[in-house]
């Protein structure tokens, strides 16, 4: 029996990253392996939430019950492969009208612009916030405002992307 935790400390790549989540995906165990290592030093949470990545959207669906958990560790973390990792996961559950909480909207509008953040984080953000603002007509307004006065010229081209395919969408 490998101790998992030492495991995701010594993970150096895709081999061992795939080891893992073959390990979890065996024991059908990822809401036990996510609420266990999410949280841990950096490094371990940071590789933990990196074999999540792995999971089909099928096996992170039993996440939707605490997504939550994962919005908390994105606002909170101040690791930002930690919260681009969780955010990532987020970004692949489903977002009901009923989950959207206003503190991770706030969290994501600020940190779309934020031009301190890094481009995979405000990609995350804009995404993210698009999906929870387009339960509501005044707040995708807003988003769209917000999307087109940002200084396009001072972002990179993943954020640049993300900006333009919603602002098509919305058009």
């Amino acid at each position: 029996m490998h101790n998992k935790r030492e495991d995701l400390s010594l993970l150096h790549g895709e081999e061992d990253a795939m080891a893992i989540y073959n390990d979890v995906k065996a024991s059908d165990s990822f809401v036990e392996f996510a609420l266990t290592y999410m949280h841990d030093d950096d490094k371990v949470a940071r590789n933990a939430l990196w074999v999540l990545t792995k999971a089909t959207d099928k096996e992170l669906s039993q996440f939707q019950s605490i997504i939550d958990k994962f919005i908390d560790l994105a606002m909170s973390t101040e690791n930002s492969s930690v919260r681009r990792l969780s955010m990532n996961i987020i970004d692949r559950l489903k977002i009901n009208k009923d989950d959207i909480r206003t503190d991770f909207l706030d969290f994501c509008l600020e940190h779309a612009v934020d031009l301190a953040e890094y481009p995979g984080i405000q990609s995350l953000a804009i995404k993210l916030a698009y999906k929870m603002c387009s339960f509501y007509p005044e707040l995708k307004k807003e988003l769209i405002s917000t999307l087109e006065a940002m200084e396009i010229e001072h972002y990179k081209p993943a954020v640049k992307s993300i900006r333009s395919r919603i602002l098509k969408f919305s058009k």
